[in-house]
């Protein structure tokens, strides 16, 4: 008997629906380096002439890049590293999980961190040269709006920020259908270029990008700089697997983005071969100048798509961060209630506004932009290789014969490209190699104190068992009492202080620690473990993966399966506030200690983050040197 068409249809229906979503989410970034990629080779910081030869060259160049890096290093490689269906730098770190590896590996984690900071450096300049490119697309339309390029820019960018808080669930409905259409597009005008010139196809040879750099030699080089504009958003494949999978992705590139992106720039460079004067922007010329105006209308929303993508990733990056120990507790709001991955962070959001829109100001083009666009996708894109290598071994059972050859090829291209965009740093390739250092030192410095700190701590307290052989249990008030402690050992300083100073005790008290595991999600049969103390004395350990957010009151309710029961709004909550006081100990430097007590002053507050409510919480101050 045939199956029924429900059924036979079912996976193939779904699969396309996830694709599209997915080339909205996802190819946003990627599809539009057309807007700016082969023009800066011609036209950029280092450009070369529009020769025949030196066009077929870095049509080459292009052609080979997306083949190897994308197709490929990400979506035939590296997409095997997922971290329970996650991925991105830090998950990948996780997956490494450098630090329970033995010893000497603690580099992998500074590598890691690393990357993770250079992902915000991006989040930068994406939505500027993104969103600039398209709008400069009025230029070419005519020179009398050339004044309002910059702030019909701004007047973009704060639009979209502003729109964040009210999330993406509903206008990703037509991101993909967007995208979808611009990609129709892109491919439309390059196969009108492409019939007037196909001769511009024998640049699929590699024998041309083999020419083209033994005839410019260091001149060549230096164009690698702004071929791998053309590759740039190809993290973001790995970033967005979780919301995805692996598949809906590949189908996505194979079938649609990469033929579309072939065929722009190839017409591209067909109409260079035609006409070189055309460098100056390629992609724009190639419209008929009715469409001018519409072309410049799709490319501004898919340009604003591609922003959407960085801001949502810096946003997942950041709760990845939290619950891993490298970032203070920040203000994380769900827009969603069907998708756990859409969120809002109003901080990081914010400042990444601000900081886009200074880029916009200070270097007004897309072009001069695009001298500090690419060396931190760069050099990213190096250490994703190099952590891959490691999970090769580790992980896959690779042997070093093989595992260092294949990895060894993607470090290599992907060094090559970091090499040629490193000299872009005194053109302003320095603002995101400063702002990647700004960021990874805050969150070592937060991980670091937060390890000080519990060492400290731990100092003052006591044995749980010799704690339990003198507490006086028949001096107990009615209610349960929760002690938040970070350890999950001894006996929390805050309930010591809560007897020292306040003389009770309840009758039911739990110890309660929030653990924060290296994978994305905990299963539901691993999150709480609850253990009887004796004495009216229980500790609770709930464990959350790095894409999770904690619930304490949910976490109490789920402990009725182990015979306990609570009363929510009759619990109260014991929280320990500690003002950080510098000192001659040995542990941190002066001022990266006076910048942790800042990070913990202005860290959200902990009743929010666990969301325990407010009028039923108790705060327990006390100082403590680092």
């Amino acid at each position: 008997m045939s199956p029924r068409p429900t059924q036979a249809f079912a996976i193939p229906r779904r699969l396309s629906v996830l694709t599209l979503a997915a080339l909205g989410v996802v190819y946003g970034d990627i599809g539009t380096s057309v807007l700016y990629a082969l023009r800066e080779c011609f036209a950029g910081t280092h450009p070369v002439e529009a020769t025949p030869a030196n066009v077929l060259g870095v049509l080459s160049l292009i052609f080979w890049s997306l083949i190897v890096i994308i197709s490929v290093k990400y979506l035939l490689f590296v997409m095997r590293a997922d971290n329970r269906g996650e991925g991105g730098i830090l998950a990948l770190m996780a997956l490494v999980n450098p630090e329970r590896a033995e010893r000497g590996r603690a580099h992998l984690t500074i590598l890691g961190l690393f990357g993770a900071a250079l992902v915000y450096g991006d989040g930068m300049i994406t939505p500027a040269i993104s969103v600039l490119s398209a709008v400069e697309g009025l230029r070419v339309a005519t020179p009398v709006l050339s004044p309002y390029v910059i702030p019909l820019t701004i007047a973009i960018l704060v639009m979209l920020f502003a729109f964040q808080r009210h999330g993406t669930q509903a206008v990703g409905r037509v991101f993909g259908p967007i995208t979808l259409v611009w990609f129709a597009v892109i491919a439309g005008l390059g196969l009108v270029q492409i019939f007037t010139t196909p001769a511009v196809l024998v640049a699929v040879n590699p024998a041309y990008a083999v020419e083209f750099f033994a005839r410019n030699g260091e001149r060549g080089y230096l164009v690698l700089g702004a071929v791998f504009l053309c590759v740039t958003g190809g993290e973001a494949l790995y970033a967005d697997m979780g919301h995805f999978g692996a598949r809906p992705i590949r189908v996505a590139w194979f079938a649609v983005v990469l033929p579309a992106l072939m065929l722009n720039y190839f017409g591209q460079g067909a109409l260079l071969l035609a006409d070189p004067s055309a460098a100056s922007n390629p992609f724009y010329r190639m419209a008929p100048t009715w469409g001018l105006y519409p072309l410049v209308a799709i490319a501004t929303a898919a340009a604003v798509i591609a922003s959407q993508a960085m801001i949502s990733g810096a946003f997942s990056l950041t709760r990845q961060a939290v619950q891993l120990g490298y970032s203070p507790r920040v203000q994380i709001e769900h827009t969603s209630h069907e998708e756990i991955g859409q969120i809002y962070i109003p901080a990081v959001n914010w400042a990444l506004m601000f900081s886009t829109i200074a880029l916009v100001l200070g270097f007004r083009t897309s072009s001069a932009m695009a001298a500090a666009y690419g060396i931190a996708v760069s050099l990213e894109m190096v250490l994703t290789a190099y952590l891959a290598f490691f999970v090769a071994r580790r992980l896959w059972g690779w042997p070093l014969y093989w595992a260092l050859p294949v990895t060894g090829v993607f470090v290599a291209v992907d060094a090559s490209f970091f090499g040629a965009n490193s000299l872009k740093i005194p053109h302003g390739g320095w603002v995101p190699l400063v702002a990647a250092a700004v960021i990874f030192v805050l969150m070592t410095t937060w991980k670091a104190g937060r390890r000080l700190l519990a060492t400290r701590l731990k100092a003052g307290t006591m044995p749980l068992d010799l704690f339990l052989e003198n507490v006086d249990t028949s001096r107990r008030v009615p209610g349960v009492a929760v002690f938040m402690t970070q350890e999950p050992e001894g006996v929390p300083v805050t309930l010591l202080h809560n007897l020292k100073h306040n003389k009770v005790l309840h009758e039911r008290v739990v110890l309660l620690t929030i653990i924060g595991e290296e994978i994305p999600y905990v299963r539901t049969a691993e999150r709480l473990k609850v253990e009887d103390l004796g004495k009216g004395f229980t500790r609770m350990i709930g464990r959350y993966g790095f894409m999770e957010d904690p619930d304490v009151p949910a976490l109490l309710q789920r402990a009725q399966a182990y015979g306990m029961e609570f009363r929510l709004l009759e619990t109260s909550y014991f929280l320990g506030r500690e003002t950080l006081i510098p000192s001659q100990k040995p542990g941190m430097a002066k001022w990266r200690t006076r910048l942790f007590g800042f990070m913990s002053q202005n860290a959200h507050r902990a009743t929010a983050y666990f969301r325990i409510p407010p009028n039923r919480v108790v705060e327990l101050g006390s100082q403590v040197e680092l």
